[in-house]
């Protein structure tokens, strides 16, 4: 995975690099997906969620400079790979999964930084707010701003914005009540449920 999928796709900090080949990414994966955990495709995890393809996680984490003190939110965090990643560059880690049966999948793996808290995922986590950086673990249309307000002033944000059919990797950042995005890259990943645009939405 590191060297077919990670070094020839711009993945090319060595700290992501290294966290993602310690991660054990079929300890997060159902027992008859093992075989097929490190190949560059999204693996099913229930109905209607997956765990996004190496690349996605390598790119959006590339891109977001994760900080050793940073404090990160993982929204969609699924069976938890993300979020084990993401343990071994910063210092604390929430994973926010509503789907508690797609969540025990690969939570006897998770390092002791994660804390698995459960609820909507288009509301985010207040309680551990405010973060440096948020990740959501798979494609949305738009970025609630109830999320937004939980990210700390000088916070990033790594996801990727589905616009039209096509899905582009993005960083986004907040400074002094303002918040905008940068996308970098176009790539398939899945769709987290409850983030689509609404009738007349703008963001």
């Amino acid at each position: 995975m590191v060297a077919s999928q990670l070094r020839t796709t711009a993945v090319n900090d060595p700290r992501v690099v290294e966290a993602m080949g310690v991660v054990p990414r079929e300890r997060f994966v159902p027992p008859d997906r093992t075989a097929f955990a490190y190949l560059d495709i999204a693996q099913p995890l229930g109905p209607g969620r997956f765990l996004p393809a190496p690349m996605i996680l390598g790119r959006l984490l590339t891109e977001a400079r994760i900080r050793p003190t940073d404090r990160v939110l993982v929204i969609g965090a699924g069976s938890g790979y993300s979020a084990a990643v993401v343990a071994q560059l910063a210092g604390t880690v929430f994973a926010l999964e509503e789907d508690a049966t797609i969540a025990s999948i690969g939570a006897a793996a998770l390092p002791a930084s994660v804390q698995s808290v459960t609820g909507p995922l288009t509301a985010g986590w207040a309680d551990g707010a405010p973060y440096d950086l948020i990740v959501f673990d798979g494609a949305v249309e738009h970025v609630p701003r109830e999320i937004i307000a939980q990210m700390a002033d000088g916070g990033r944000l790594a996801v990727a914005l589905l616009e039209d059919g096509v899905t582009r990797l993005a960083v986004g950042r907040s400074a002094a009540g303002s918040f905008g995005t940068t996308t970098f890259a176009d790539a398939e990943a899945p769709v987290l449920p409850g983030f689509a645009v609404r009738e007349g939405f703008r963001f």
